[in-house]
């Protein structure tokens, strides 16, 4: 049976593939410029530490610990601003001015390392107090945001610059304001976000690119395999055996 064209699902992944070929046509100077920061770092023996509240947790984790992954990856994940134990709390975390310094303390940033943000509205307190305190340090920052939300009238206003206005690459993944991007007949929300999708795409194309970078300079970098292959445990084992992984 073939599917109607006009099918909202189908609508749907038409725009994510045109929102990842997109990436290539006009955010690739950003997406290069990002892996040659984390190349740098992890040849270094530095740390590439990912962060983003709400849904978009799910970046810093897409990059821990996962097949074909960097080892020197370091997820800032608080449960607070995850979703499993209270979503309407991890809203109102995010807005908690604060809340970063005591992040960092727990989770603490050194020069050399590089910080990588996930926020589609680029605008919540403590994504805006984190990636500042940490520039202080002199760490850079990469930003993986939708230019379209952050710089929209409809966007919520508060007191906080946001993440485009903060970061050392900005890199924009197309999204629509509010994210969710299908409108659907005779109904009156818009479903299917996107930005988790092409945040994904954009974050595995910048390790790729980052990881070819490394073995051209002579750096083999370290990288998991999937622990759901034969030999997979023993090869993670020494990373996990050092606490690379906790």
């Amino acid at each position: 049976m073939t599917t109607a064209p006009t099918s909202a699902g189908v609508r749907y992944l038409q725009l994510a593939q045109t929102l990842i070929n997109r990436l290539g046509e006009t955010q690739w100077p950003q997406i290069s410029a990002a892996a040659n920061l984390v190349a740098d770092t992890v040849a270094a023996e530095h740390t590439v530490h990912v962060f983003g509240t709400g849904h978009s947790h799910m970046l810093a984790e897409e990059l821990f610990y996962r097949a074909g992954g960097l080892v020197r990856v370091s997820p800032i994940l608080f449960e607070g601003l995850m979703l499993h134990a209270s979503a309407p709390l991890s809203t109102s975390l995010e807005r908690l001015t604060g809340l970063a310094e005591a992040l960092l303390i727990d989770h603490p940033i050194a020069p050399g390392d590089v910080l990588i943000v996930a926020s589609n509205s680029g605008s919540n307190a403590v994504t805006s107090e984190l990636v500042q305190r940490v520039r202080l340090s002199g760490v850079p920052v990469i930003a993986v945001t939708s230019l379209q939300h952050s710089t929209s009238v409809k966007a919520r206003s508060n007191d906080h610059p946001r993440l485009h206005e903060l970061a050392d690459i900005v890199i924009d993944n197309g999204g629509c304001v509010g994210d969710a991007s299908m409108a659907i007949p005779d109904f009156d929300a818009r479903v299917a976000p996107t930005s988790t999708v092409v945040g994904a795409a954009i974050l595995n194309a910048v390790v790729a690119e980052a990881v070819q970078l490394l073995v051209e300079r002579g750096v083999t970098p370290e990288v998991y395999s999937s622990s759901n292959t034969a030999g997979g445990d023993a090869a993670n084992s020494r990373f996990i055996s050092r606490g690379a992984v906790r």
